[in-house]
C-alpha cells in the first residue's frame, strides 16, 4: 500500500496525528458502521488517548481545510466521525483480524513513523538554520552594508559629481 496515500488521510486534531473512521474503513475495505461496531464491542481497548469523537466545531474546521467535502462520501450520515490516534489504529489490528487489516495496519504504522521522523528532522534543520543566521548575521552586517552601498550605484555616482575638487587644479 502506498504510504503517500495514507499520509493524505492523517490529520492533526487536538494536537494529535489521527485518522478518521471512514478513511480507515475505506483502507480496510469495510463499511464505517462495521468498523465502529467492532470498536464499540471492544471499547475497553480504546481509551480517550486512542480514540475520540470529533465535535461539531472540529468537524467544521476539518471539512473547511479539505478541499472537497467528505460528507458526500460518508453517505450523508449525521454522526460525527471518530478519530483514531496511532495507538488506536494499532489497536484496530487486534479487533479486525483479517489479512487485509494486518497489511493495512503495517502500512499505516510505517506512514506514522515516516511523518514523525520527517517532523523531527525538519525541526532540527530549522533550529540549526536559525542558529546559523543569528550567529553570522551580526558578523557580516558590515559586509551587507557595504554591498548595499555599492549596489546603490546611482547614489554613489551623484555624490562624486557634486563634490568640489580640492588640491592642485590644472588650468
Amino acid at each position: 500500500m502506498q504510504i503517500e496515500a495514507i499520509q493524505t488521510k492523517i490529520y492533526e486534531i487536538r494536537g494529535l496525528k489521527v485518522m478518521l473512521d471512514y478513511d480507515l474503513a475505506e483502507l480496510y475495505e469495510v463499511q464505517t458502521r462495521v468498523l465502529n461496531q467492532a470498536v464499540k464491542r471492544n471499547i475497553k481497548r480504546f481509551p480517550n488517548d486512542f480514540m475520540f469523537q470529533l465535535n461539531k466545531n472540529e468537524w467544521g474546521i476539518l471539512i473547511s481545510q479539505i478541499v472537497t467535502s467528505k460528507t458526500e462520501r460518508r453517505g450523508g450520515t449525521q454522526k460525527l466521525p471518530y478519530a483514531f490516534t496511532e495507538q488506536g489504529v494499532s489497536m484496530l489490528s487486534g479487533i479486525l483480524n483479517s489479512d487485509k487489516a494486518i497489511d493495512v495496519n503495517i502500512s499505516i504504522m510505517r506512514a506514522f513513523v515516516f511523518i514523525r521522523q520527517y517532523a523531527l528532522t525538519h525541526k532540527d534543520l530549522t533550529a540549526k538554520l536559525h542558529e546559523l543566521e543569528s550567529k553570522y548575521d551580526t558578523q557580516f552586517k558590515d559586509v551587507y552594508d557595504a554591498i548595499s552601498y555599492l549596489l546603490d550605484k546611482d547614489k554613489t555616482d551623484t555624490n562624486q559629481k557634486q563634490r568640489k575638487r580640492i588640491g592642485y587644479k590644472p588650468d
